[in-house]
């Protein structure tokens, strides 16, 4: 599980990178997801499926990281807790980099609970839990 996990987990930190540069791979976001999807935030639970209206939603999503400044987005770190033989919460630590001619290089860490399924050695996320990113950046001038 721990290997299908990390090389989940290293497709999605290269496909963000990717959108960050505007080149988004939409049918390689896809692939990185289950089906229905569930994620969690201040803003509320939201349900939903990996279909062309959510990556529209990534699409807009991405343009909008570029549009505040997001210049890159790393792995920290990867901490996961096994449910069973087939799920886990990965606990993903991020470093994003924020720079624009207005706002000095700015870093900043976060982490997102991810609710990963591995069937047949493939790992996929399924939901998302994630704090209250709106409010950090704010705080740091970024919006």
């Amino acid at each position: 599980m721990e290997q299908a996990v990390r090389t989940l987990f290293a497709l999605y930190e290269c496909a963000f990178r990717q959108a960050l540069a505007a080149e988004p791979d939409p049918e390689a976001v896809a692939r990185l997801y289950a089906p229905e999807l569930i994620a969690a935030s201040p803003a509320g639970v939201r349900t939903g499926r990996n279909d062309a209206q959510f990556l529209h939603v990534m699409a807009e999503g991405y343009a909008r990281y570029r549009q505040i400044g997001t210049r890159d987005m790393r792995i920290r770190d990867i901490a996961l807790s096994p449910i069973d033989d087939h799920h886990c919460v990965a606990r993903v630590g991020w470093t994003a980099t924020y720079a624009r001619d207005d706002l000095p290089e700015t870093v900043l860490d976060f982490d997102v609970h991810y609710l990963v399924q591995v069937l047949e050695g493939i790992a996929r996320v399924f939901g998302w839990i994630a704090g209250d990113e709106e409010a950090v950046l704010k705080r740091h001038g970024i919006i």
